[in-house]
């Protein structure tokens, strides 16, 4: 069950709209100011929030604000309801983060349907989100076993050498030191690729084979990522 935040200092309009909500199947959460408006909002994560514009103390445009500027509440789509018709007013809550604003006095089948849309369009937006982390990981995963795949070939053939060594009668200590300094370089080597990738914040991505994508650990330096 999908759960609406409804935001209004008047108690009556809570109240009208927490009815036709209900109807429609939804979980009523409420808050009769801005400020218990975040809480609720952080708290309880609502899928939708329906903000009063004109509110005593902050008013829905700087609660608004708040909320789209919040790591946490950021993604939650915001409706505004306002009797302003001015398009300056309007454009400052769409300046705030507002996904979309119902004129009062509104009519059930516009407030459902503008939930609805928002609903629809919260939901391509978190699935995209999905997508992008899936598609990072799986960059992530590729990235690492292209970059990595050489230097542990030269650590296996230089162990194996190694051990060809050590089971002489007589060790060829220069033969094991330039051994040693070929596991050395290639242990840095898979050091610096893992940290390049623990460090990225906007990977950049290159085509490689069969439609794989590698994260460009080139690009990504030059970025200061």
């Amino acid at each position: 069950m999908k759960k609406v935040l409804v935001v209004d200092d008047q108690k009556d309009n809570v109240f009208v709209l927490e009815d036709r909500l209900k109807r429609e199947g939804y979980e009523i959460l409420k808050a009769f100011n801005g400020q218990k408006c975040i809480e609720i909002a952080e708290e309880q994560m609502p899928d939708i929030i329906l903000l009063d514009v004109m509110m005593p103390g902050l008013s829905g445009f700087e609660v608004c604000k708040i909320l789209t500027s919040s790591k946490v509440t950021k993604n939650i789509p915001v409706i505004l309801v306002t009797a302003l018709n001015e398009a300056a007013d309007l454009n400052e809550g769409f300046l705030a983060g507002a996904f979309d604003y119902i004129k009062k006095p509104f009519n059930r089948i516009e407030l459902i349907a503008r939930v609805k849309a928002a609903l629809r369009f919260s939901e391509l937006q978190n699935m995209m989100l999905e997508f992008e982390k899936i598609k990072t990981f799986s960059a992530t995963v590729s990235t690492a076993n292209h970059e990595i795949k050489q230097p542990l070939t030269l650590i296996n053939l230089s162990t194996a050498a190694l051990n060809r060594e050590l089971g002489k009668d007589e060790i060829n200590k220069e033969a094991i030191k330039k051994r040693v300094g070929f596991i050395e370089d290639a242990t840095r080597d898979i050091i610096s690729v893992l940290d390049k990738l623990s460090s990225i914040k906007s990977p950049i991505f290159t085509n490689w084979v069969n439609d794989v994508k590698l994260i460009d650990l080139s690009e990504a330096s030059k970025s200061g990522n």
